[in-house]
């Protein structure tokens, strides 16, 4: 069951809908933009750049979150994400390394 944030157990994480997750190309250009970080850093969701309403990018972070792709942190009043890298290797091995090898930088983000 999923904790109290929408944080699947790694267990609970699916195939599928990791893959739907990182089907639209504005959330896989933000999971392969944290693969070339720091295991553990924390990005401020805006500082993606995605060039979108707040709403839509609430909604595709939730997405992320829901999948199991990332963790999501309050902040005061902005929320951070962070890469569950240990969780995605040993649940679907070789799989950061596949996104990382294959980056889809978008034109237009930062």
């Amino acid at each position: 069951m999923p904790d109290a944030e929408g944080h699947p157990e790694p267990e609970e994480m699916e195939l599928r809908t990791v893959l739907h997750a990182l089907s639209d190309r504005r959330r896989y250009e933000v999971v392969s933009r944290l693969t070339r970080e720091p295991e553990g850093a924390e990005r401020h969701c805006t500082s993606f750049g995605l060039p979108v309403s707040k709403s839509t990018r609430s909604h595709h972070f939730r997405v992320l979150r829901e999948a199991g792709l990332i963790r999501q942190t309050d902040r005061g009043n902005s929320r951070m994400a962070t890469l569950r890298t240990t969780d995605l290797e040993a649940r679907f091995p070789g799989l950061i390394d596949l996104i990382r090898n294959n980056p889809a930088e978008l034109p237009g983000l930062v």
